[in-house]
């Protein structure tokens, strides 16, 4: 028995051949890398059912070989396919240590320079469902409110960007169990949130400065301006190596000179771009000039 049809074995018992088999998961998982740079291994065909299992009944395939078939036919469907084997795993002020740095090595000198009228870009490229970007607008708005409003009506823009609409709904919601911001300083909870029903959201002048928009990494990007910031933590932790390298170089390209680079804590800046960035603290890079 092969590793793969083992897999199956071990993983999906009760589970048909008629209706899900070693061949598509490995049609699935080839079409997934293709269109979105994700890696699907063996072990996670059962993930792979279970995320797909729903679109094969709600389009009235019947089995995995027809609505492979569909997918290959129709681009909405093959998004929703994508859509739905994408991590939307996600906390706010996770790894925190990339929001000090940016509070205290980043945030003066763009306050500064929004002040004297001129912009500041900064992206959250693999948004989820926004406790990010918001961490990363909180902080960048600041403990002092009316300073973080005059922020807020300075030439800054923030693009929150995702695959998935689904969490690209959550994220542009706003909304938010109280018990989700726990993390967040409390003085920026306390000028950047309020009480709504169902939790807390984001208050007016957070959500003036933030742009959401679907955004498949791996392809064309739609802009031509740099960034002074760019976060895309734990999204590259899908992806092989060679595409890792290619989208930290274009992350690079992307940067004005002096701009940041913050990723994931088992993410690291190699190939080309490497000598593009300087590292400034932990997996946190700079653009060289």
């Amino acid at each position: 028995m092969t590793s793969l049809a083992a897999a199956f074995a071990e993983e999906l018992p009760g589970v048909s051949p008629d209706v899900y088999d070693a061949r598509d998961f490995r049609a699935i998982a080839e079409l997934v890398n293709a269109e979105a740079g994700i890696v699907l291994p063996p072990g996670k065909a059962m993930l792979v059912y279970s995320r797909i299992a729903p679109r094969v009944r709600n389009t009235g395939c019947g089995t995995f070989a027809a609505y492979i078939d569909l997918v290959r036919r129709d681009p909405e469907e093959r998004y929703r396919a994508v859509a739905a084997l994408t991590t939307n795993h996600t906390f706010f002020h996770r790894e925190s240590h990339h929001f000090e740095h940016f509070a205290s090595e980043v945030r003066p000198a763009m306050v500064r320079a929004l002040d004297a009228g001129q912009p500041a870009r900064l992206w959250s490229a693999g948004c989820s469902s926004g406790e990010e970007t918001w961490s990363l607008v909180m902080t960048l708005l600041g403990e002092d409110r009316t300073r973080g409003a005059q922020i807020a009506s300075r030439n800054v823009r923030v693009l929150a960007s995702d695959l998935a609409d689904h969490a690209l709904a959550k994220a542009s919601a706003g909304l938010y169990s109280a018990a989700d911001l726990k993390a967040v300083p409390e003085p920026l909870r306390r000028n950047w949130t309020i009480a709504a029903p169902g939790g807390v959201s984001m208050t007016e002048e957070a959500r003036r400065i933030v742009r959401f928009r679907m955004l498949n990494l791996l392809k064309d990007w739609p802009f031509k301006g740099r960034f002074d910031v760019i976060f895309c933590r734990n999204v590259m932790i899908y992806f092989d190596q060679s595409t890792k390298e290619r989208l930290v170089e274009r992350f690079a390209a992307q940067l004005a000179p002096g701009g940041h680079l913050y990723i994931g804590h088992s993410e690291r800046a190699s190939g080309p771009a490497a000598a593009m960035l300087e590292p400034v603290g932990p997996t946190i890079y700079r653009r060289r000039a």
